[in-house]
């Protein structure tokens, strides 16, 4: 890379970097006094207006300073992709203890991972409950509550349980109701709840008889139970002093924003449409999918917990410190997987 290219790049750098700290357009005079005083202010001004042409920053005023596009933001995140992986978290040690001490209780783990990560960032955070159609069936219990309600109780071998109210509309005695879920532990324990729900539980209903027909029916419900639990639950956490940042200076922003948090499918949806191999993600502007969402940005990882993925992350105003917080979501999430092996806690990073 030449001398003026390396130049410029430091140029974009800075100038994000003052704009996240600041909230305010950058000159090409201050970039000299802060950060680069071996080059004169018209040298800048020729590389800011480089910049501009490339679509990477723009003057939202006359004879203002510059602010970072959202294609900057992205050339921003890949000039300073390798400082990142080289940065970790410091307080991975303190997570582990947190998560070996409350092995038994993963919803209680995972909730004060998020009150971690919140504390870390100031934005808001959240923590994608792990997929439970990945886990593997320990046992089932299913009790009357009512004449026309079941509540099912679903164990993993992971530690985690899941529980749900469904409607019954079948009469069922304790007498047989014990009968089907001795049947089902039987049958279904030590497979996974994947499985259960599309392969076991369609071929047992296809073999059973017209005798058999208050199995097909509970099973109809075992079906829905599964179904209801096995979809992603997101908990937010944050200060609500996260508000107080000048991009929520409007009610407008404000209700735009919580009506984006609280869609958690879509939120889910988004997350999985850019799941791979990565160890973080960033989706910012047209990656978020809508137009009223392009101001907002997302910072997430999956993790595994007890070999079960789920997500966590913090979602925010593009002009966020990603320098800083995408070494604390992506060794969060590495630190959970490490640590909660399947069916096993290892009190130490193996890596």
């Amino acid at each position: 890379m030449k001398k003026n290219e390396i130049r410029q790049v430091n140029v974009l750098i800075y100038l994000i970097e003052e704009y996240i700290d600041n909230c305010e357009p950058v000159s090409s005079g201050l970039i000299c006094d802060k950060y680069i005083n071996q080059a004169s202010p018209a040298t800048v001004r020729i590389d800011l207006n480089k910049l501009e042409k490339d679509n990477l920053i723009y003057q939202p005023h006359t004879s203002a300073g510059r602010i970072p596009t959202i294609q900057g933001y992205r050339q921003y995140i890949r000039f300073i992709a390798s400082d990142v992986e080289h940065m970790t978290f410091q307080k991975a040690d303190f997570l582990r203890e947190l998560l070996v001490k409350h092995y038994k209780d993963t919803p209680l783990a995972l909730h004060y991972i998020m009150q971690l990560l919140a504390q870390e960032t100031d934005q808001l955070s959240f923590v994608a409950e792990p997929e439970v159609s990945y886990g593997y069936l320990d046992k089932l219990e299913a009790f009357k509550i009512s004449d026309d309600k079941l509540l099912f109780v679903v164990s993993l071998d992971s530690g985690l349980d899941k529980t749900v109210i469904l409607k019954c509309d079948h009469q069922l005695t304790e007498l047989q109701l014990r009968a089907l879920v001795r049947y089902v532990n039987e049958e279904y324990v030590g497979h996974r709840i994947y499985d259960i729900q599309n392969r076991f539980i369609n071929e047992t209903s296809a073999k059973a008889t017209d005798e058999n027909r208050l199995l097909r029916l509970f099973l109809e419900e075992l079906q829905s139970a599964f179904t209801e639990i096995s979809s992603y639950f997101i908990h937010f956490d944050g200060n609500i002093s996260f508000l107080e940042q000048p991009e929520f200076d409007d009610k407008s922003s404000i209700l735009t924003f919580l009506g984006f948090v609280q869609r958690q499918d879509y939120l889910v949806n988004l997350m999985q449409k850019f799941d791979s191999s990565r160890s973080y993600y960033v989706l910012m502007g047209e990656d978020m999918g809508q137009p009223q969402l392009s101001n907002y940005s997302l910072i997430y990882s999956r993790y595994e917990i007890f070999g079960i993925p789920g997500y966590l992350g913090i979602v925010g105003p593009t002009r966020m410190n990603y320098r800083r917080y995408i070494p604390i979501i992506r060794d969060m999430a590495k630190v959970i997987t490490n640590t909660t092996k399947k069916g096993m806690v290892v009190p130490r990073d193996e890596q």
